[in-house]
């Protein structure tokens, strides 16, 4: 399956690979900000991207990825997967430091989301991304691997370690969400179309309201303007109504495919990194006052968790939001390696 692996550029000479990330700004662009395309053209990332070529659903479609060679190779591969409001490069640091501890990393944006294929007409499913992430991986021949997951990676990450245990050497979840089911707790249908309404209205602003609160726990940074402008540009660009359209086909995939009620079956060790601070909760503002208020309570989604889950350890950030690997990268980045030593399958 080597042909279906499309360089979009060459590696050159890998300098310094153990602390290469994206060159950050350090203050938003003026005017409004940078516009990208569809799939994130003009946004570069920390590592070369590669597009894998998959036919889905009666479509061709592209699935773009980076791949990080160890730099002193330990045998172990760790794949990485971003949340809704991130993107595969959102992971740079983290690439840098798996890398130099050993690992090859893998890190794709999913079909849907960043430098990926924007189809039109998808049926979405965790399920189906787990299949077009295996798919990536039998290319790339890899039949074990670390995997990582963010966000709603981390609703990902379960899936995919429920579908394909044999390949999963560990499961790390970072702040996953999915740990509630929304629409139990009060969250009222909300349609695809109030969704795209919803996504066509997004601007920086909104973004990062959003992202300080409930990513950085009130915090801000000037280098995280960097991902404030990712998303934003692709709703300034050329492609803006795809870019929106297929953002509201997600939001519905993630609100209506709790993986909570399957957790008791996951059969690999899973290391919970988890900022408490975190308040995450889909179609929380849909919700009537009354059940807004019962929703989004990371800490304790996260300690019921590892109590269903057979073999789970628990690491808890208190002062650290939705982003811990953002946020605070040391302590992150500490507790990931003691972790994946610690709970390292035979």
């Amino acid at each position: 399956m080597k042909h279906a692996i499309r360089m979009v550029c060459a590696w050159g000479v890998l300098l310094a690979l153990h602390t290469t990330v994206a060159a950050l700004p350090e203050k938003a662009p003026a005017g409004d900000g940078p516009a990208y395309g569809p799939e994130l053209q003009g946004f570069d990332y920390p590592y070369p991207v590669a597009r894998h070529k998959l036919h889905s659903q009666d479509q061709d479609l592209e699935m773009a990825f980076m791949d990080v060679p160890a730099a002193r190779p330990n045998g172990r591969t760790a794949v990485l997967l971003h949340g809704k409001n991130f993107c595969a490069a959102t992971w740079g640091k983290t690439i840098a430091i798996l890398s130099t501890a050993g690992y090859r990393v893998v890190a794709p944006d999913q079909i849907g989301f960043c430098k990926s294929s924007k189809p039109q007409r998808y049926q979405f499913s965790f399920q189906q991304l787990a299949v077009n992430t295996r798919e990536l991986l039998d290319a790339l021949g890899i039949q074990r691997a670390t995997l990582i997951g963010h966000s709603t990676g981390g609703m990902l990450a379960v899936r995919y370690a429920l579908s394909y245990p044999e390949q999963i050497e560990q499961l790390v979840l970072v702040n996953p969400i999915g740990l509630e089911d929304w629409r139990a707790k009060g969250v009222p249908p909300v349609t695809i179309d109030q969704w795209y309404e919803r996504e066509l209205a997004t601007s920086a602003a909104r973004i990062r309201a959003y992202e300080q609160s409930t990513y950085y726990a009130g915090s801000w940074r000037p280098d995280e303007e960097v991902w404030v402008q990712m998303l934003a540009g692709m709703y300034r660009g050329p492609g803006r109504d795809r870019v929106a359209w297929d953002s509201a086909l997600l939001y519905d995939m993630i609100l209506t495919q709790p993986v909570l009620y399957e957790l008791e079956h996951l059969q690999v060790p899973t290391l919970l990194l988890i900022g408490d601070k975190d308040t995450t909760a889909i179609g929380k503002e849909f919700a009537p006052p009354a059940a807004r208020s019962a929703l989004g309570h990371t800490q304790e989604l996260a300690r019921l968790a590892a109590a269903r889950i057979p073999r789970a350890r628990l690491v808890e950030f208190p002062e650290l939001g939705h982003a811990p690997q953002i946020q605070d990268p040391a302590t992150f980045h500490r507790a990931l390696l003691e972790g994946l030593n610690a709970d390292a399958a035979p």
